[in-house]
């Protein structure tokens, strides 16, 4: 039978074995959903990565020490980056939109009609999802990470090149655990100051000036920082001084002893809650992480499953609306990982458990509306 320019098998078709022709259905099926997942996920990756070069690479450029190589290469770096966000997203826009038009031009109903039950029609799917979760695990546990530490490593670079520290009006500049952010900046002097600092996830150092100003190194690298009218917490107390000198020679940068925890490879991660619990030291941030990056590499097995059932119901070829659909349940699942982010401090909640909520009950919604659809009924 061909139906929209593609031939699925009939009952009592042309091949004399079953399993020819189960063949030729999985290689069309399969076929159909590549081809749009690969456009999708161009689609995607190029959506998220505008964003952070409109964010990111403009700021490289507005330094004026970014060459067109060091802007390219911190493009290449930020692709992993949204690719982590853009692989899901683009197997539940390719799933909606394959089936909804396999659907809409009667193929379902052909597979049906040739005696193939829909599960053993999508197995390859299920089979490419499952492919796709170890691309996603891989990206989101050590390939994402390291990109992104790259990328600042990059910025880092450029700072140096310009021969100064990076104090920039509107910016936080990262010490490692020291930052500091300053609203004003005029030469060396600094207006409605901030400085904070974190170490072990805890944070030891609070502090607001109204004014201040810093010296530089012989390589123009902030050497010295002198806060007036301080007011603030530091280790748990309370903290008011007219005058807060501090040393950041040893705190530039490129000498920033490790990434943060939402920078760090899942073996980094698994390094610091280890260091973390022998020194009794806030590890529900870096749980956060662990679980953030192992539960979101399997968020493609749960869209493929609702994706399938859906894409079938809907009876659309339009690729708006299917686009549109996969927007709204991608809102809906990452609401769980913004949720357990936003509580990364409060251990009582168990906010690294919430990270798991969405894969759950989208395979659990998927796997009813699959059997549904299964039995002719969805």
């Amino acid at each position: 039978m061909e139906t929209g320019g593609s031939v699925v098998p009939a009952a009592g078709g042309l091949w004399s074995s079953p399993w020819a022709r189960l063949k030729t259905l999985h290689l069309h099926l399969l076929r159909q959903t590549t081809a749009t997942l690969v456009v999708t996920v161009g689609v995607f990756t190029f959506v998220l990565l505008l964003g952070n070069v409109l964010k990111d690479v403009f700021d490289l450029l507005a330094t004026g020490k970014a060459s067109l190589t060091l802007v390219l290469r911190a493009v290449l770096l930020l692709i992993p980056f949204a690719m982590t966000f853009a692989l899901p997203i683009a197997m539940l826009t390719a799933t909606l939109l394959v089936f909804g038009r396999l659907s809409t031009d009667g193929e379902i109903t052909a597979i049906r009609a040739g005696g193939v039950s829909l599960v053993a029609a999508i197995a390859p799917v299920l089979a490419l999802a499952v492919v796709f979760s170890g691309v996603c695990a891989a990206f989101n546990c050590h390939v994402s990470p390291a990109s992104r530490v790259a990328f600042k490593e990059l910025q880092n670079e450029v700072i140096r090149a310009r021969g100064f520290g990076g104090v920039a009006e509107g910016r936080y500049l990262d010490f490692g655990t020291l930052t500091l952010y300053a609203k004003e900046v005029r030469g060396t002097n600094l207006r409605d100051v901030i400085v904070y600092q974190v170490a072990n996830g805890h944070r030891q150092l609070d502090l607001w000036a109204p004014n201040g100003e810093y010296t530089t190194d012989s390589n123009g690298l902030p050497k010295m920082l002198l806060l007036r009218d301080v007011q603030g917490v530091a280790m748990d107390n309370g903290f008011f001084a007219s005058e807060w000198p501090t040393n950041l020679t040893a705190l530039h940068p490129e000498s920033a002893a490790a990434p943060k925890p939402s920078d760090m490879t899942f073996r980094q991660l698994r390094t610091e809650l280890a260091a973390r619990r022998a020194a009794n030291g806030n590890v529900t941030p870096i749980l956060v992480q662990l679980h953030r990056q192992a539960s979101f590499s399997f968020a493609c097995i749960g869209f493929t499953l609702v994706g399938i059932p859906l894409g079938i119901r809907a009876h659309r070829r339009e690729t708006n609306a299917g686009i549109a659909m996969a927007l709204l349940l991608v809102a809906v699942y990452y609401s769980f990982i913004v949720l357990g982010q936003a509580l990364d401090t409060r251990a009582s909640v168990h906010p690294h458990l919430i990270l798991w909520i969405p894969n759950l009950l989208f395979q659990a919604v998927g796997g009813w509306l699959l059997w549904r659809a299964n039995r002719g009924t969805g």
